[in-house]
């Protein structure tokens, strides 16, 4: 794999390139994009385009790859640290946590997961991933132990942003060729209450939207010490 690592560099291939290369290597695993990947502009493009729908495009292991300003006013929590949505699910307190998931979104969101994991073992990014989710979790390690299989679909998803409150969205999930097993993501009011809320969200300053978030970490969870 290092060889044709190397190849792809001194090619200059693009990732749906360097996945044909596998595969005509008939290397069993082809690396998908994670955090950092270059991707083709034309998506950052169609994302600017989508508003004021926000949308993301996620890598595998829900890296956040790219999105629009009306995804970063929507969900903040995900643009923190590592810029991963599994990670920010699963590690964040409920109360501050921008998804409210019952138990069969975040079994759907591991079974994603271990199903991408079986494409891309070795891969030490992945591995360092699990463990890691594993070892912090106890809610990701009983799903990871239950070895369920899913794959994204279109659902309806409570957001929670703590400038507006809780809006209903409707997730759109679409494969990316271009990308190795990458995907894009596209959240869609349900009614008009909530395309009420996000057109107030979008309406509001980078300081005003932020300012609940700083609040509620500074009484809630500095407080708490």
């Amino acid at each position: 794999m290092q060889v044709l690592d190397s190849v792809a560099r001194t090619l200059q291939l693009d990732a749906a390139e360097k996945a044909h290369l596998y595969r005509l290597a008939d290397v069993p695993t082809v690396p998908t994009a994670h955090a950092g990947t270059a991707l083709p502009e034309e998506l950052q493009v169609i994302l600017d385009h989508l508003e004021p729908l926000p949308g993301v495009v996620l890598s595998a292991r829900y890296d956040v790859l790219a999105h629009n300003e009306a995804y970063e006013a929507l969900c903040p929590g995900f643009l923190t640290g590592e810029r991963n949505v599994a990670r920010r699910v699963f590690l964040t307190p409920e109360c501050c946590n921008t998804y409210q998931h019952n138990w069969d979104d975040l079994r759907r969101m591991v079974g994603y997961l271990r199903g991408a994991y079986a494409k891309n073992l070795g891969d030490p990014y992945w591995e360092e991933f699990i463990v890691e989710l594993c070892s912090e979790s106890p809610n990701f390690k009983a799903l990871w132990a239950r070895n369920d299989v899913a794959v994204p679909v279109s659902r309806t998803k409570q957001v929670r942003n703590l400038a507006v409150g809780e809006l209903e969205m409707f997730l759109t999930s679409m494969s990316l060729p271009s990308v190795p097993h990458a995907w894009m993501q596209v959240y869609t009011p349900t009614d008009e209450v909530a395309w009420s809320k996000l057109r107030e969200l979008l309406a509001m300053s980078e300081q005003e939207r932020q300012r609940p978030w700083v609040e509620h970490r500074e009484r809630v969870h500095v407080a708490a010490g």
